[in-house]
């Protein structure tokens, strides 16, 4: 007699015992500490439909990601897995998702009245907050050339770590920036009138977005409303939060009840946006009632790799213990390649990549990884020079480009008319208008309740008199007209139309840059609303055309893929180049002022070595070129710290020769060899 599965049975059938006892786990906080490859999103995907399946509305759930494109990938598993157990409807649909700030945000245009916050605030991104400070910092005096004071990004890096840390100026400066100590009462001075500044202009900056969604929750009657939203509450990347964001946590689920929350502290690396590894290491303490559940069965990489990253990281002065395992029991072990010099470095990495592709391996199924940006410069001389294409992922992101913010500025501007960010941006991409007549405009707008009709009486100098009653009219027409009824795509159309010849004077590679233009048009196409739109692009914001199907992107149907570690984070290669492994490099000089630092720089090196499936190759070239006093000369390196003797021994080394081949390195001889054989002087066997 054949016995049928139940829905349950069904959920449960394609994960192991551990996933198992995750997904079934009941209402008391769950702690699921997830190594590199174990199934991290399998698994919280299968919690939440077992959530559903078992008759929880969805409504009634909340899952924070830490990117819109997380939440979207793992609300589609969870409608699949539905759907494979019998469930035909898109009940994933009904699920509160999305990041920290998106979340916040949502909540805070529904309730933010609590807080007498008006539902037409418009949010800062990061180089928006910056240049606002930076007018506080002017307004104040604060450079006046007498004394260096930090620039405007320090600065807002310096208000950021306080907010997101919850800790006191004075601490972050002593433990953080020590350089700025000095300059304490006069940050002080600066961040109270910020702060003054967003009230008055009715805008929000990132960090506002959690610091009013946890006063919300401070709030009796915000607190009763929105705890009340939500049965479960589920955390993806909880080693990546911060002291605010689990502040909240703290706020929205006091008991625990209801909670999950997924990571692995072994993968934390990102302290430079004040997460902490505090939190997941802490979470049985914060809610003393929890369980944990350590998913250790590796779906990624080969043993002997996992062998080598499993010494790597029980090197760890603190963490929640596992030992990665892999049913893949065979497999090449991975090397430790000496080159002679970087551009040695160069040679092998691109040999390396050019056989394997002539064995089949597609070039974007590797990937070079490197501590920084830099790191990569001569391997990518070489690959230009040699016809290789690539694609770099680590630095400026499309929306940081100035022609991308100069028309979002405008719509920000007909959103929010008090915005003196948007509107200081577009008055002074005009000729003839600088920041002093901008600063002119801007509170004549805000005299006359945000109307643009103000501005039709301003004489415009000479200089822009032809375009000055087209833009005041486009504005016009953006904010009360007939464009504000349109689609969000035809608004970034008229934008544009008039933003081109603007563009054209101001900035270099205008055709490259108007082809990014167009793809924002069609980015915008998805969107029902305007503040939507404005507040995707800046929370969540794509970070290359390529990312949104650049037409315009470079023929070549395949690509070797270059990344800073941090940019790898999440993602898989079949083979992984770690480039310049070398103390200096991994860690950082720059990041080994403190044993906390240092082992996070041991993580960001065990992030690197587990994003590889099959093939893993790190690369010390024992020559590099340092600067010394005014010249630059080579010095040698010292393989990373963080391949120790017990680590060098799941590698294999090789001795990479340009000319020819790669030689097996011959086993380093011992100290205590070499002076035993001074023995023979005295007489000694």
């Amino acid at each position: 007699m054949t016995v049928s599965k139940t829905p349950s049975d069904a959920l449960l059938a394609e994960l192991n015992e551990a996933q198992q006892q995750a997904v079934r786990h009941g209402d008391s906080p769950l702690l699921i500490v997830a190594g590199a490859g174990t199934g991290k999103t399998t698994t919280l995907a299968h919690r939440v439909a077992w959530q559903i399946l078992q008759g929880t509305s969805p409504r009634r759930i909340l899952l924070l990601t830490f990117s819109r494109r997380a939440a979207a990938e793992m609300l589609r598993r969870v409608d699949d897995i539905l759907q494979a157990v019998g469930k035909t409807s898109r009940e994933s649909a009904n699920v509160f998702g999305g990041t920290f700030h998106s979340v916040a945000l949502r909540l805070l245009r529904r309730y933010g009245e609590v807080l007498g916050l008006g539902a037409e605030f418009t949010i800062l991104d990061r180089g928006d907050a910056e240049d606002l400070m930076n007018v506080v910092r002017t307004d104040l005096n604060l450079s006046d050339g007498k004394r260096r004071f930090p620039l405007k990004g320090t600065c807002l890096a310096i208000y950021s770590r306080c907010v997101n840390r919850s800790a006191p100026l004075k601490t972050v400066l002593t433990e953080d920036f020590p350089t700025h100590l000095s300059h304490e009462a006069n940050l002080g001075r600066l961040f109270t009138a910020y702060t003054e500044r967003k009230e008055s202009h009715v805008v929000l900056d990132y960090d506002d977005l959690l610091v009013f969604w946890l006063a919300l929750l401070e709030n009796p009657q915000g607190a009763e409303v929105v705890r009340g939203l939500f049965d479960r509450v589920h955390v993806d990347e909880y080693q990546d939060t911060n002291v605010l964001q689990s502040q909240i946590l703290k706020r929205l689920v006091p008991d625990g009840t209801g909670l999950t929350v997924v990571g692995d502290d072994s993968q934390s690396i990102y302290s430079f946006r004040a997460a902490t590894v505090r939190n997941i290491l802490d979470f049985p303490e914060d809610f003393p009632d929890s369980s944990i559940v350590t998913l250790e069965q590796n779906y990624r990489s080969t043993q002997p790799i996992l062998d080598a990253t499993n010494r790597v990281i029980t090197e760890s002065t603190e963490w929640h213990a596992k030992k990665l395992w892999s049913e893949r029991t065979h497999g090449v072990r991975p090397q430790v390649i000496r080159c002679a010099d970087e551009e040695s470095q160069s040679s092998f990495v691109i040999e390396q990549v050019l056989n394997a592709r002539e064995e089949g391996v597609r070039l974007q199924d590797q990937a070079v990884l490197f501590r920084s940006s830099y790191h990569s410069a001569g391997l990518e001389l070489e690959l230009t020079r040699r016809n290789v294409p690539y694609r770099k992922y680590g630095g400026l992101k499309f929306i940081e480009s100035a022609h991308v913010k100069d028309l979002l500025a405008y719509l920000r501007l007909a959103e929010n008319p008090r915005d003196i960010v948007a509107g200081t941006r577009v008055l002074c991409l005009l000729p003839g208008i600088g920041n002093a007549r901008a600063g002119r405009l801007m509170e004549s707008l805000r005299d006359a309740n945000g109307s643009f009709a103000a501005w039709r009486e301003f004489k415009a100098p000479a200089s822009t008199r032809g375009q000055w009653e087209p833009f005041v009219k486009l504005l016009d027409e953006l904010s009360s007209g007939p464009l504000l009824e349109s689609s969000v795509a035809t608004q970034v159309e008229r934008v544009r139309t008039f933003y081109k010849p603007l563009l054209e004077d101001a900035h270099d590679h205008a055709a490259v840059r108007m082809r990014d233009l167009e793809q924002l048009e069609i980015l915008a196409a998805r969107y029902a609303d305007r503040a939507s739109f404005l507040a995707e692009v800046t929370l969540d914001p794509p970070s290359s055309t390529a990312e949104l199907g650049d037409p315009a992107a470079p023929d070549e149907d395949d690509w070797l893929v270059l990344s800073t570690i941090h940019s790898a984070k999440g993602l898989e290669w079949d083979s992984v180049f770690v480039l310049q492994a070398i103390e200096g490099s991994i860690p950082s000089e720059m990041a080994t002022g403190s044993p906390e630092q240092i082992e996070e720089e041991r993580r960001l090196f065990y992030v690197a070595l587990t994003r590889g499936k099959n093939n893993l190759f790190v690369c010390h070239p024992q020559r590099i070129m340092g600067q010394r006093n005014q010249f630059f000369a080579p010095s040698f390196s010292r393989l990373t710290p963080f391949v120790s003797d017990e680590v060098r021994s799941t590698f294999d080394e090789i001795v990479y020769s340009p000319e020819g081949h790669t030689d097996a390195a011959p086993k380093p001889e011992s100290s205590q060899s070499v002076r035993s054989r001074l023995n023979s002087l005295w007489g000694e066997n």
